[in-house]
């Protein structure tokens, strides 16, 4: 076998200046057996432990190497290797799409139509890891970032230049406990807390062990081993200690800080940036939304401490998992776009970039599923897809608003293997004739072909792992895409925008069956049949059952609801009725729709800084209910009174 050098030299030669997308390297293809041998030949190279290079390396990405294209914090390969400053200076390195929305959603308050700013990274240590691996190996920056080989000799460099500083002892033969500290540094955390939460979850795996097949066909395994780590060498660090106050919302096995957002009184009867609440014991919360800041960690800190700004409930950093808690779970945030899920939900903004087409890391990841389980058993929040929502599941409040509404984590948010984190994961529960199928296909293998992620809006995306499948308006792939009104009232066909979320169906969301044609099935998706490639040899979903709501008999159509709001009668004296307004779709008789939860009717009223507005910091109940259903790839409601709800079968 070629030594490290010489590995790099011949891969280098072959990926040459070979672009999918401008700027945005091609990782080159390799043999399967190849990447074990890659991590073993670096290992012994550096002096780094084998198990260790391999379980540091699965916490940052699992092994893949995503295509070449960076994180959601700048990072390449298999190692993470961080280089912000070169994301952002890439075509569309500061592009994002998710202006145009009023994070509050609630037409009873001025509109706050906020810009991020295409937020530019920092430059701290950790999101600029690549250069120093650069100057130990002699690798070039560009090698680094698309050579697999180069880049996990990259990350064992770096292992050992951390294990010298603390004086820990070296060779790839020595005690794997030993790297502990070398392990924390290597999160790139700035505290104790997050360093030590990183290396723990490295040791972790090493003890559990782990195998997959990565996202470019690479067979690894790290063998399972009994490791204690020696936690002692963290203080040689000298990371700062954080404080961990009472009432603080998250386990205690995760890195947490309480930042708080705050609640001020801006004059002229504006206020910012949440509102004042009594949840759950005022008001059952129902929904966790996850979302993606656009842009990085600490300017997204920033906006979040601005009064004047809006509000999520937690921040996770993508080098190390750490979070951020701004708001209590008792306040409501303004980050989805609709009051009504605003007041019965909790936010989570993951470091991130969704129109850009970046990846997670696996630390961010595994901390946001320890914490989103952590809420939801204690708040009594169900684990599946009808409550642990995207913001891109959210429905537009009115029709006016559906087009503005965002659309992140984005296709590439991998809903499956969080699922599984969260202990819940996807399970087929139906047969074939069951009525409902739950998406689900497989992440790695599943890269539809996205467009636009950077360097222009028809520029073809690096083909990677997806959550969504693409829905078309018969049976065949050059079908054209079904039609989402809402998002082009004049009626065109989706497109594979990554951003046009008009035509998707993501992993968890299940959906009634509408037909079934060889290798292909048929949905209801926003009032017609969307039709998906499932193959028997390779479904995209699994069967289910559940409840199902079709129209009354005699309704040739109802309509559908951004919003759960009670009836005018429900109002007290001096509080203004918020109308119920239907969405620009309809569901039509024959038609059926997946239940995801039978609600109140509810509206939350709050807009005084003081709660001295008639009605303030009171929820409103009416007699109406309402059914979530799946209607399109966003959650939507329907007047109970309206629908017969009964079992997907029959």
């Amino acid at each position: 076998m070629p030594n490290l050098t010489t590995r790099i030299a011949l891969t280098t030669a072959v990926v040459g200046a070979a672009t999918l997308v401008p700027a945005v390297p091609t990782l080159a293809s390799s043999p399967q057996d190849t990447r074990q041998q890659e991590y073993a030949a670096a290992a012994a190279e550096y002096g780094v432990p084998e198990s260790v290079l391999l379980a540091v390396s699965y916490l940052e990405s699992r092994w893949d190497t995503n295509a070449g294209t960076p994180s959601t914090s700048g990072g390449y390969g298999p190692m993470h290797l961080t280089d912000a400053a070169y994301v952002t200076s890439l075509p569309g390195g500061n592009h994002h799409d998710h202006d145009g929305e009023d994070p509050r959603g609630d037409d009873s308050r001025q509109a706050r139509n906020v810009d991020s700013g295409g937020v530019p990274a920092p430059a701290p240590e950790a999101l600029q890891t690549l250069d120093r691996a650069a100057a130990i190996t002699g690798a070039s920056e560009e090698a680094l970032r698309s050579t697999p080989a180069a880049n996990i000799g990259g990350g064992a460099a770096l292992l050992a230049s951390y294990q010298r500083s603390i004086g820990g002892p070296a060779g790839s033969v020595s005690d794997p406990a030993a790297w502990y500290g070398a392990v924390a540094r290597y999160s790139g955390a700035d505290s104790a807390d997050a360093a030590a939460a990183f290396a723990d979850e490295v040791f972790a795996t090493i003890s559990a062990g782990a195998t997959r097949v990565t996202d470019d066909g690479q067979r690894v395994t790290l063998a399972a081993r009994d490791v204690a780590p020696d936690r002692g060498w963290l203080a040689r660090l000298g990371l700062r200690k954080l404080a961990r106050p009472d009432g603080l919302e998250c386990p205690t096995d995760i890195s947490c800080e309480w930042i708080p957002a705050p609640y001020q009184d801006l004059g002229g009867g504006d206020y910012g940036n949440h509102d004042k609440g009594n949840r759950p014991k005022q008001q059952k919360i129902e929904y966790i939304v996850i979302h993606d800041t656009e842009g990085y960690f600490k300017p997204s800190i920033d906006l979040v401490l601005d009064p004047t700004y809006v509000s999520w409930h937690y921040t996770l950093r993508s080098v190390d998992g750490h979070i951020a808690q701004h708001v209590k779970a008792k306040d409501v945030g303004w980050h989805a776009g609709n009051w009504y899920v605003n007041a019965k939900a909790i936010g989570l903004e993951h470091e991130g970039f969704a129109a850009q087409g970046t990846w997670y890391t696996e630390a961010m990841y595994r901390t946001s599923a320890k914490l989103v389980r952590h809420l939801a058993l204690r708040l009594g929040i169900p684990l599946d897809r009808n409550h642990i929502i995207g913001h891109d599941n959210v429905p537009g409040t009115i029709p006016s608003t559906v087009r503005g509404m965002h659309w992140d984590p984005g296709p590439y948010w991998n809903w499956s293997h969080y699922f599984d984190l969260l202990k819940a994961p996807f399970r087929t529960t139906g047969w074939p004739g069951s009525g409902l199928v739950t998406i689900d296909p497989d992440f790695a293998t599943n890269k539809p072909a996205f467009v636009g992620c950077s360097g222009g809006a028809t520029v073809p995306c690096p083909p990677r792992g997806s959550s969504a499948v693409i829905l078309h308006t018969a049976p065949d792939a050059a079908a054209p895409l079904v039609k989402d009104i809402g998002l082009r009232p004049g009626g065109e066909n989706a497109t594979m925008h990554i951003s046009d979320h008009g035509a998707r169906a993501s992993a968890g969301q299940t959906y009634a069956v509408a037909g079934r044609q060889g290798d292909w099935t048929a949905i209801w998706y926003l009032g017609q049949k969307a039709w998906f490639y499932n193959p028997g040899s390779a479904p995209a979903a699994k069967w289910a059952t559940g409840l199902v709501v079709t129209p009354k008999a005699g309704k040739a159509t109802i309509p559908v609801y951004g919003r759960a709001y009670p009836e005018q009668a429900a109002y007290p004296e001096g509080v203004p009725y918020q109308a119920i307004t239907p969405l620009q779709y309809t569901l039509a008789a024959g038609q059926r729709y997946a239940v995801g939860n039978v609600l109140p009717s509810e509206y939350y009223r709050a807009v005084t800084f003081d709660g001295s507005s008639p009605g303030d910091w009171t929820v409103i109940r009416g007699d109406k209910r309402y059914v979530q259903i799946q209607f399109g790839h966003r959650i939507m409601f329907v007047d109970l009174a309206d629908v017969d709800v009964r079992p997907s079968f029959l």
